[in-house]
């Protein structure tokens, strides 16, 4: 006895003949989707500095015969590297280890970051469909008078409802609107992370920066304090000659004078130590209380030099400089989107699910329901709203355009000011190192002449304030020194390492 043959018509055999067209116009369906046309603007970096070029050499360089370096650098969106390690002082790495992983400024950064990221999967997920569920059970009561079939229905009903529908929609990305927002999400993204490389790199250099600050104070506060017990002395000795009768009341009341005068600034030094202190506390991430620098002698007196390198290498280096352009091509990427607002968006919708009155028959076949089909929205009459958005977009782009270029020029008068720093604080350094030495020689002088009898007080008084003066004034300016080479290190994007440049300068020089 032969099985009995399905019949041609049955739901089974239609099934089976329409699903490989449903898979092939869903494959097609993504093709066009995903390969579509784009509407808007390619990106394409725009002139740095306007209708100027890039110059080939930076003026302070040619200014102080300085060659060109040529120098290995990172890209933008790199470490930095540990570049205060130049410095050799044991406690200022350990200071910027302690701010790397306890700096609040930092974390918070790094948040942002991670929310950037973040907001790339979100634009991306338009680019798939959207399947959601909405299960419900609902129990109701007709009305006795309502009406049934256009006559009264003379009783009420109570009954359940059992639904669990599968609803799901997609986009067919056609012009290109989700896959520009796609673009400007990841453009913000990467800003994001140059953000916080940029954001890393100011608070490296601004501890470096108050680290040798207060580093140069307590040197002149030693000088001051050891200058203090020097007056000391020099007020007892003109004491017991007072009572010898070779000094006078004048030369004991000038020694007097010339000795509070400068006890008076220590109390302004440390005052000015302290905020220093706390400033460094806040920027490790430690509370003020407990907080302390310790003292080392193992820092350099100088820094190696620093390779400025060539100005184009600075659009690569600078974080500042990198977020300012992937903003810009985040900004075209909108220009794009507000292009598509002018054009249809397809939809393809699609409903299924099963509904019954009873939770037996709630799965079964016959409790199958489901709609299909594609919407078209256009936009027929908006009220202008497409063509001002438009120009906003358009717009916005110039603003960044104008915002690269301007941070463009201050990274290159960062670095000219820098290297300015650099040749003229050696130069004057150099020329008070000179003062102080004939200070010290006069002071000597004036000391042995008192002594004799041949000068007054007065001479010794005024040349130990000279020889002071010039003492403080060649501290600060060594730390004015340290100071000038980070801040050009911060203006060149850091990364540079110490290593790297001592190989250069001793195997093949500088390179253009």
């Amino acid at each position: 006895m032969s099985a009995p043959q399905q019949d041609a018509e049955s739901p089974t055999n239609h099934r089976k003949g329409w699903l490989p067209y449903l898979i092939c116009s869903l494959l097609l369906l993504i093709q066009i989707a995903t390969n579509g046309c784009k509407v808007g603007p390619d990106y394409h970096r725009p002139a740095a500095i306007g209708t100027n070029s890039i110059p080939a050499h930076y003026l302070e360089t040619t200014a102080t015969n300085n060659t060109d370096w040529k120098v290995a650098s990172p890209s933008a969106h790199l470490p930095r590297g540990a570049w205060w390690e130049v410095f050799g002082d044991t406690e200022l790495n350990r200071l910027e280890t302690l701010s790397s992983a306890n700096n609040p400024e930092l974390a918070a950064a790094l948040a942002r970051f991670d929310q950037a990221r973040a907001q790339v999967r979100v634009s991306r997920a338009q680019l798939f469909p959207q399947v959601e569920t909405d299960p419900s059970y609902n129990r109701q009561r007709t009305s006795f008078n309502a009406p049934e079939n256009g006559h009264p229905a003379n009783s009420a009903h109570i009954y359940n409802t059992f639904t669990l529908p599968l609803q799901a929609g997609w986009e067919l990305d056609l012009w290109g609107r989700i896959r520009r927002d796609v673009e400007a999400a990841q453009a913000r993204a990467t800003a994001s992370g140059d953000d916080l490389e940029g954001t890393r790199l100011a608070l490296q250099a601004e501890l470096a920066t108050d680290y040798f600050t207060l580093r140069a104070l307590d040197q002149e506060y030693y000088l001051v304090e050891r200058t203090t017990e020097a007056y000391r002395r020099s007020l007892e000795l003109t004491i017991n000659r007072r009572k010898g009768g070779i000094a006078t009341d004048l030369d004991v009341s000038q020694a007097e004078t010339q000795l509070r005068s400068t006890e008076a600034e220590l109390p302004g030094l440390r005052l000015e130590r302290a905020r220093l202190l706390h400033a460094l506390a806040t920027l490790c991430g430690q509370p003020q209380a407990g907080f302390e620098v310790v003292p080392v002698q193992t820092g350099q007196q100088e820094p190696l030099p620093v390779p400025a390198g060539l100005p184009s290498e600075l659009l690569e280096r600078r974080p500042d400089i990198a977020s300012a352009e992937q903003r810009m091509v985040a900004a075209n990427a909108q220009v794009g989107v507000a292009q598509a607002a002018f054009y249809p968006r397809v939809r393809l919708d699609g409903l299924a699910g099963f509904q019954s009155i009873s939770a037996s028959t709630w799965f079964d076949w016959p409790s199958r329901f489901w709609s299909v089909g594609p919407t078209l929205q256009l936009p027929l009459f908006t009220g202008g709203q497409n063509r001002a958005q438009l120009a906003f977009s358009k717009a916005t782009y110039e603003e960044t355009v104008a915002t690269y270029r301007q941070t463009v020029l201050s990274a290159f008068q960062e670095v000219e000011d820098q290297l300015a720093a650099q040749r003229e604080l050696k130069t004057q350094l150099a020329a008070e190192s000179l003062a102080l030495q004939a200070a010290q020689r006069t002071l000597e002088i004036a000391n042995n002449r008192y002594r004799a009898g041949l000068v007054t007080f007065l001479e010794v008084v005024i040349a130990q304030s000279a020889e002071l003066s010039l003492e403080r004034s060649v501290a600060q300016l060594r730390g004015q020194k340290l100071v000038a080479a980070v801040g050009l290190i911060r203006a060149l994007g850091g990364g540079w390492e110490a290593q790297s440049a001592e190989r250069q300068t001793t195997d093949s020089g500088p390179r253009r």
